[in-house]
This record gives C-alpha cells, structure tokens and sequence, in this order.
C-alpha cells in the first residue's frame, strides 16, 4: 500500500466537523517510525498490544497489555470486528496508532457479552509488534561480506559464530557476544530452527547477515522460554567466525620456497621455526615472534598437533607456508582454557629456521682451493682464520671482521665447537669452504650466548695462517729422527756443560734448519727456558750429561 495515500485517506477520515455519528473507522497514526520496511496488508498476521476504551467516558474494556501478552490475529479474513480489520491496514511494526470503531462496524445495536453494551463507539489504542505471512520466506540481507571467500556454509558444515537476536519490534530476546563465546553447532542436522539453518547456508567467514525468519520457520505458536512469545518473527545479526567440516584435511599454502632446497624435512627431523598463529576471522591467538623464540620440536613424532605435525613434513628451509587446520586435527571440541575455544580452526602462518636429524654429520663444501696444497692444517696445528658464522635464515651472528686480526687457534685443543674443528682440519692456507654444523656438533640444546638452542650453525671460512704443531704435552718436537747421542750435539764448545744460552741456541738452530719444532702459539724464549729447567735437575744453571736421560733424550727433545 502507498504510505502517502493511504496517510491521506486517514486524514481525511480525522477531519469531520459534524458531530453527528461515525460512518467510518477513524485513523490517528500518532507515532509513525522512521523505517517502514513493511506494511500490513489483508490476509496478513499481526501480533500487536493495545488498549480497548470506550469512545464516550474513555473507561478501558480491554487490555493486552493486563493480559501479560500479546494478541494476535489474521487482518481482513474477519477474524476481527470490522472496523478493526479496515484500521489496521498499512499499519508498520512499531507503530502506534489510535482506531476509533462506530459500532456498526463494531459489535452493532447488540454489543457482547455484557462487556460492550449497544451502540458503543470504541476507541483502540495499538502498538504493532509484528506482521508475517504465510507465504513468507527467510529474507537475508548481507551487511559484509569479506573480499576473499574462499569456502562458503553447506549443510553438514559446523559453524561457530557471533549473533544478536531480536524481536522484529526491535527487543532484544538472547546475544553470544553478552556469553563471551560463540553458538557452535551442525547446518542442516535439525540443531537449529529452519529458518536460521537456511539463514546460515552461503556465509564466508567474516561475513555479516541480517536474517529475519517468520514465526513458522521459527519457534511457531509455542515460542521460546519467557524471552520469545508465541508466533514471535525472530531477526538475527550474525557474524560467522568459523566454519569446517568433519571430512576437512589440511589446506596448505605455500607462500614462499626458496631457490635452492637440497633437502626436505621427513619424520625423526628436529625442526626450529616461526609462526603467526590466528583463527580463520584474523584474531590472533598465539606468535612465536612476540616471544622472540623460535618453536622447537620433532616431526612425525606426536609432541604438536596432528595438523601440525603433518604439515611440517616436506619443507625446506627459508619456506613460508600458511596451514590451515581443522578441529579434529587440532584441538577438538575442547579447545585449550581461554586461548583456542572448542572446535575451533586454526591458521598458522609458518617460516621454516632451520631443521636437523640428530644422524647428520657436518657437511663440508669447498669452495676455493688454492694450487699446490701440500701442508693441510691438523690436530695440534696453530691455525688463524677468517669466519662468517650464521643461522641459515642468514641471520649473522658473529664474524672475523669484527676484529682487527684473524681468529687463532689450535686444533684439537677443544677451544671451538666440535663442528667448526672438523670443518678447519684439512684445510690448505688460502683454501675457503662453507660448513654446516648440526647442533649436536655444535652448542647443543641449550646454545650459548647469541646463538639459540639447537640451531643449525653455517660457517664461511679462509685459512690465513697454518703453524705446525706439536703434541699435547710437549714443548718440541724432532721432525725425523734426532740425534743419537744428544749432549755432545747441545755441547756446541764442547767445554761439558750446557748453560741456558747455549741450550737456546741449539735448539732455535734445529728450528731453523726444520730438524725440530717449538710448539705453537707461545714465545719461544718462554718455551726453551722451561725446557731448560726441566734438564736442570739441579738447578745451578747448566746441564751436565749426566742430567739427561736416554728417556728424557727421545720423548721431551
């Protein structure tokens, strides 16, 4: 019905300036709403409060509202008096009008019930809660929908989502988000009342409806509880927070694979990596960068997720990948305390640190040899380096070139890490290599000072210096065999004594005619005058034959 016609026609049934009797009802539409999505219309039902009085002394008849609900009826079928049925067209839901009924079109000469006495003008005072009709459907109207959709509700499906429910007067009757949590439940299982099942079909995560459903495909005649009356029009705003179902397997996203991936992850692999950890509406419910800490654990071995520990095979390091994965291969229906609610799916966005199996060896790749390698470096070698030391997102952790020299060590010393020894022996000078050190060749599970527990460690290295060494415990070494009789060689004027002077010019010419070595890494002064001490068996400042032993002859010189 045109609301401007049909205002016009009421109004000129208020105009009457003979105040003879009524010939017709007369309409005071005294608070219209401002959005009237829909008017009554005959065959129509109406649930709607009013006040019944008597046009004459304004005395009360009737009254719903006394009554403690609503009444409800079908417009223009004559299922009310008639000028009832004639006031009540065109009227909005909100609305409140006063019908003023003569009685010919009330309850005429006769009245009823010794409550209307004859001829009685009767005045109705109407508050339109609500219009339905039998041809009615469910209307759904979409306030947002997300601009990626990828999966949309089907029966069968279970969703979790977000709602208020009101009355289509307005009245509010039940809300989630005054619960805290979200309506969980099965599309199409008979779980739900119909209209909102229907309602609910085609949603996206993240998209927002207004669902209005009729009484009939609502909670009918008989209503719901003290909060929804019988014959009740029922409007949802939904948000849809998550939706799955039961026959889902993971869906995995790669996001970014790096060039090079000599080797995959497989089950037995210890893996370090990041993760954003989000519900599938974007809330964020964990991050492994908040706590600046990788996630560490074995694959294929039940310490995460089955979701989870499924994804993590096949992936190299430096991928990104984003994993989505559903309750029954996540947490299930009871989710975890506050964090994860029940039945809830979860997206991990996942950057893949490093991994290792705890057979690996160190790998070794040379990558420059110079010609002519004869002396390679080896257990007791003094050795200086040049290093790049990395984790293998490339992430520098420490580097030669924040010093002024090379670094220096000896090998088989035990003063670096298992793997980096291994990775320096062998070495020519000027030959480069790239190693890559598992954690149990390298600072294990615990790490140590910037390095993270069990990181996978990668090294750049260059020989710069090689000085040959000599075995632990000693302080010199023949290259070859010495000399038979040694005092008479030390004696070098031969006067049967050998001071500190003498015993130290002897042995720097062995050194510099390659017959034998000092240890490395030391002063050679220092060295010679504690091995002249150690010969010194008296101490007064000589060596005599008779202090040198065969034993001392072969092992300490």
């Amino acid at each position: 019905m045109d609301l401007t016609k049909s205002l016009l026609l009421l109004v000129l049934h208020v105009v009457n300036c003979n105040p003879g009797p009524l010939l017709d009802v007369v309409v005071d539409r005294y608070d219209i709403p401002k959005v009237c999505p829909r008017e009554v219309q005959t065959e129509d039902f109406i649930r709607y409060h009013f006040n019944g009085s008597f046009y004459a002394d304004g005395k009360i008849f009737d009254s719903s509202y006394k009554r403690g609900k609503a009444f409800i009826s079908q417009v223009g079928l004559g299922r009310l008096i008639t000028g009832m049925d004639r006031g009540l067209q065109g009227m909005c839901v909100n609305e409140r009008r006063r019908i003023t009924v003569p009685p010919h079109l009330a309850y005429g000469s006769i009245g009823t019930g010794g409550v209307i006495p004859p001829d009685a003008v009767l005045v109705y005072d109407i508050l339109l809660l609500d219009i339905w009709n039998t041809e009615d459907t469910v209307q759904i109207r979409t306030l947002r929908k997300p601009p990626s959709c990828n999966r949309t509700a089907v029966s069968s499906d279970f969703v979790r989502y977000h709602y208020n429910g009101t009355l289509l007067s307005g009245e509010a009757f039940d809300s989630s988000y005054s619960r805290k949590a979200t309506y969980d439940t099965y599309l199409g299982q008979g779980d739900l009342i119909k209209g909102l099942d229907e309602g609910l079909l085609g949603m996206c995560v993240g998209e927002r409806r207004v669902i209005i459903i009729p009484p009939f495909l609502a909670y009918g005649e008989k209503g719901h509880g003290t909060t929804i009356p019988p014959q009740a029009t029922l409007v949802f705003e939904v948000l849809v927070v998550d939706l799955f179902n039961s026959k889902d397997d993971l869906i995995m996203e790669v996001k970014q694979v790096p060039e090079v991936c000599n080797r995959r992850t497989v089950t037995g692999d210890y893996i370090r990596y990041h993760y954003n950890g989000t519900f599938q509406d974007g809330t964020a419910f964990d991050s492994s960068y908040q706590r600046n800490s990788t996630y560490n654990t074995y694959i294929g071995m039940g310490h995460v997720i089955k979701g989870m520990d499924k994804a993590l095979h096949g992936l190299c390091v430096g991928e990104k990948r984003r994993i989505t994965v559903p309750p029954h291969m996540a947490y299930g229906e009871d989710g975890v305390g506050n964090l994860i609610p029940g039945s809830a799916v979860l997206v991990f966005d996942i950057h893949v640190i490093d991994f290792h199996n705890h057979k690996d060896l160190v790998e070794i790749k040379v990558t420059h040899k110079p010609p002519g390698c004869t002396a390679t470096s080896e257990s007791d070698d003094l050795i200086q380096y040049h290093y790049n030391c990395s984790l293998l997102d490339g992430t520098l952790l420490y580097s030669s070139d924040q010093y002024d020299s090379p670094s220096t060590t000896t090998l088989g010393a035990n003063n670096v890490i298992m793997g980096l020894e291994k990775g320096l022996s062998g070495m020519c000078v000027g030959e480069r290599r790239e190693v890559l050190v598992p954690p149990h060749w390298g600072h294990g599970e615990d790490g140590a000072g910037g390095v993270p527990g069990s990181a996978v460690l990668f090294f750049e290295l260059e020989l710069v210096e090689l000085q040959k060494g000599v075995p632990e415990g000693y302080m010199f070494v023949w290259l070859g065999d010495g000399p038979e009789h040694l005092f008479p060689v030390m004696d070098l004027n031969g006067d049967k004594k050998v001071p500190l002077e003498e015993f130290s010019a002897f042995i720097m010419l062995q050194v510099k005619e390659g017959k034998g070595r000092l240890r490395p890494g030391m002063d050679a002064d220092v060295i010679i005058t504690e091995m002249f001490n150690n010969q010194d068996r008296n101490k007064d400042g000589k060596i005599v034959e008779a202090e040198l032993s065969e034993q001392v002859t072969r092992d300490e010189l």
